[in-house]
């Protein structure tokens, strides 16, 4: 293989493991990357199990029936997510999501929110605490979920079609069992909830005209997003991707809409509202327009591996200093000097040396 050095991989000469350690920011100092990104989004992955076989990230004839998922004693315990969680937050991580998989089919997973909703930054502000679903089980968990202290749900919801909906979700769940999960959070406070929608050209492009005509008015957040070569299992084509301007195009010939500036450096959803004061929706470009240069996110898996892309081939084991007898300084040390060596930018190389590569499952790692 040529070599590559926007991946995250532990063999690499330049990866941190070379590196002599580097001791965290001083507080009110930002832990920079190479590229002088700091640190500011840790992305938890809780489970690689999922519900749902989504052509386009757990495609069925790969995660069948025969398909192995990790052993639970593999995966990092609540306590052990929630030190180093606590330990990114002394690095300058201020925003935390759950993913999976499916991370409601985490046993308890309210008892882990109720753990993490209880960091704080230095500065004292309490950590942005949010989790991804496909909102299956979200009309029966949201209650406890906002109990525990969870802010903020996104939903994966690619058609209101029921057909079109069962064929890309690959499940027998309906639409509304997802709407009424939607309605549930908004409900007892979860919002505004954002919906995810994964728009694959000849598929269910005919929907983003619909979907944003069912959610306008509601106070929830519509976001698109190209359809991406994420892992090496859902055969991924650039002739089936609608690029954000062409699906801005379908939106705006029906209800027009004007640029919102983004809230923070790092923001993955480019910001649009309708002018009509009907609400806001996002257009997520990683294909089209790659955001590399603000990616301020780091992804944590099931098991303990910090990755640095979501196109990532390989992470950098954390669970085997969480198990041994390494302290939080020590923890602290190793996670910054994987950071400030991180060079990470698949998004603006893609095709350029990277056809052969085999990346992460999105299953694994979360979107």
């Amino acid at each position: 293989m040529s070599k590559v050095i926007y991946l995250s991989d532990d063999r690499h000469p330049s990866s941190s493991q070379d590196r002599a350690p580097v001791a965290p920011p001083q507080p009110g100092e930002p832990l920079l990357d190479t590229r002088r990104r700091p640190l500011h989004d840790l992305r938890i992955s809780v489970t690689d199990r999922c519900n749902f076989r989504c052509t386009y990230c757990m495609p069925r004839e790969v995660f069948g029936t025969d398909y192995e998922f990790m052993p639970h004693a593999d995966l990092l315990t609540f306590e052990e997510i929630t030190r180093v969680a606590r330990v990114a937050v002394s690095l300058g991580v201020e925003k935390i999501r759950l993913t999976g998989g499916e991370p409601l089919l985490r046993k308890n997973i309210e008892r882990l929110v109720e753990m993490l909703s209880g960091l704080s930054t230095p500065a004292g502000r309490p950590v942005d605490l949010t989790l991804t679903t496909n909102g299956t089980l979200l009309a029966k968990k949201a209650a406890a979920l906002k109990a525990a202290g969870l802010r903020r749900v996104t939903v994966s919801l690619d058609a209101l079609d029921d057909t079109l909906f069962e064929r890309m979700s690959d499940s027998q769940v309906t639409v509304q069992t997802v709407l009424d999960g939607i309605d549930e959070a908004a409900r007892v406070g979860l919002a505004p909830v954002k919906v995810n929608m994964v728009v694959r050209k000849g598929l269910n492009d005919g929907q983003i005209v619909p979907m944003a005509e069912r959610f306008r008015n509601s106070g929830h957040i519509l976001r698109f997003i190209e359809y991406m070569d994420v892992g090496s299992t859902n055969g991924w084509n650039l002739a089936e991707v609608l690029t954000g301007a062409q699906i801005l195009q379908r939106i705006g010939e029906r209800f027009p809409v004007e640029p919102v500036h983004a809230d923070y450096r790092g923001e993955v959803a480019a910001r649009w509202r309708y002018l009509d004061g009907a609400g806001e929706i996002g257009v997520i470009t990683s294909v089209s327009q790659p955001f590399c240069g603000d990616c301020t996110r780091a992804r944590l898996s099931p098991e303990g591996k910090l990755f640095l892309c979501l196109f990532a081939n390989q992470g950098h084991d954390l669970r085997a200093l969480v198990r041994g007898r390494s302290s939080d300084e020590q923890l602290a040390a190793r996670m910054a000097s994987i950071w400030t060596g991180r060079d990470d930018h698949y998004s603006e190389m893609r095709g350029k040396n990277t056809a052969s590569l085999h990346k992460i499952e999105m299953s694994y790692i979360g979107g």
